[in-house]
C-alpha cells in the first residue's frame, strides 16, 4: 500500500463508494443477506443509494473515504444528531475485503469521532452491527462502544437479520 489519503467524500466518489459497499456486503454478509441479492442486484442497489445520498446530501451527513493511490479502500458515513436518545448514527463503515486489521477502519473511526465532536459534541454515537459479526463487534468494543441490545429488521434485498446496537454514550477523547 502507498500512503493512504483520508478525505471528505463528494459526489464524484459515489460510484467507488457503491462498488466498495457492494464488495464488502458480498464478502461479509453472506448467510445473512439473501444470496440472490448479493449475487445479483446489490451493486445496482448500492449505486442508487449512494447517488441519492451524494446528490441530495442532508446537512448532517458526513462521508469520509480512505484512498490508496487512485483506489478507494474504505469509507464511513455518519448522520449527526440522528436520534435524540442515541445521538449520531454511524450508518456505514467498510474497508476493502482483505485490508482489514491494517488500521484503515481505526483511522476512519477517528475521523468520524472528530467530526461528531466538532458538529454534535453533546451527543453520543451509535451503529448497528450484525449479531453474527463478532469480529466487527470486537472492533467497536475495542474502541469503547457498549452493546446496548439487539433487534430484528429487514435488510436491503429482503429477509430478516438480527442487529446489535453498539453505542458510545460519550465520544472518545471528549472530557467527562
Amino acid at each position: 500500500m502507498a500512503e493512504i489519503i483520508y478525505r471528505e467524500a463528494g459526489v464524484a466518489d459515489a460510484e467507488a463508494v457503491a462498488q466498495l459497499h457492494a464488495e464488502s456486503w458480498r464478502a461479509h454478509y453472506r448467510g445473512e443477506y439473501r444470496d440472490e441479492y448479493l449475487d445479483g442486484e446489490v451493486f445496482a442497489d448500492r449505486r442508487q443509494v449512494w447517488a441519492e445520498r451524494f446528490s441530495a446530501a442532508p446537512d448532517n451527513q458526513y462521508v469520509v473515504v480512505a484512498q490508496d493511490g487512485a483506489r478507494l479502500i474504505g469509507f464511513a458515513c455518519v448522520y449527526g444528531g440522528e436520534d435524540p436518545r442515541w445521538g449520531s448514527l454511524l450508518d456505514n463503515i467498510h474497508v476493502q475485503p482483505g485490508l482489514q486489521s491494517k488500521g484503515v477502519g481505526t483511522e476512519l473511526m477517528k475521523r468520524v469521532f472528530n467530526w461528531c465532536a466538532a458538529h454534535h459534541p453533546d451527543q453520543g454515537l451509535y451503529l448497528w452491527v450484525l449479531q453474527s459479526n463478532g469480529r466487527a463487534q470486537h472492533f467497536y468494543a475495542g474502541l469503547g462502544a457498549q452493546d446496548e441490545g439487539g433487534e430484528w429488521s429487514e435488510p436491503a434485498g429482503g429477509g430478516r437479520i438480527h442487529g446489535r446496537r453498539y453505542v458510545w454514550r460519550q465520544l472518545p477523547g471528549q472530557p467527562r
